[in-house]
């Protein structure tokens, strides 16, 4: 996918009505307050070879990029929201909202912007040692914790 194509799927995303409960969506998941979007992902399991994937882990971290600058210049500066605490708390026991909690699992932090009324966030979620990666989307009319 292209910058453009986030763009337009974060901004579709952004116009939909936010269902009563949790579903698998086209692009992801819904649920109460948010919507979410996987723009680009992959595991270790695949057919690629290993150069093969760590090209593509490298167009989507250029990806990422792009798409920070495009939403700052839209919305200015991002919030960088680290979910370390965020997770810290889940494992302890306090109940964090949906989606934060889900988000915490695989994600160290997201980008965020308010706008309209909603929070939009972007993550990335790289493996450290392997060629996996998750660049995903959020939009949602819950505060982060």
């Amino acid at each position: 996918m292209s910058t453009a194509r986030y763009l337009a799927l974060i901004d579709l995303l952004r116009a939909q009505g936010l269902p009563a409960q949790r579903r698998r969506s086209d692009t992801g998941f819904s649920g109460p307050g948010y919507h979410t979007a996987q723009l680009s992902a992959a595991d270790e399991l695949g057919d690629e070879d290993a150069a093969q994937r760590l090209e593509m882990r490298e167009q989507c971290v250029a990806e990422h990029e792009a798409l920070l600058a495009v939403l700052g210049d839209q919305w200015g500066e991002p919030q960088v929201f680290s979910l370390w605490s965020v997770l810290e708390r889940s494992i302890s026991g306090e109940e964090i909202p949906a989606p934060w909690e889900e988000l915490s699992a695989g994600f160290d932090s997201l980008h965020i912007w308010r706008a309209d009324g909603r929070w939009v966030a972007v993550g990335l979620a790289l493996e450290n040692e392997g060629a996996s990666y998750e660049l995903l989307a959020v939009i949602t009319e819950v505060d982060p914790p």
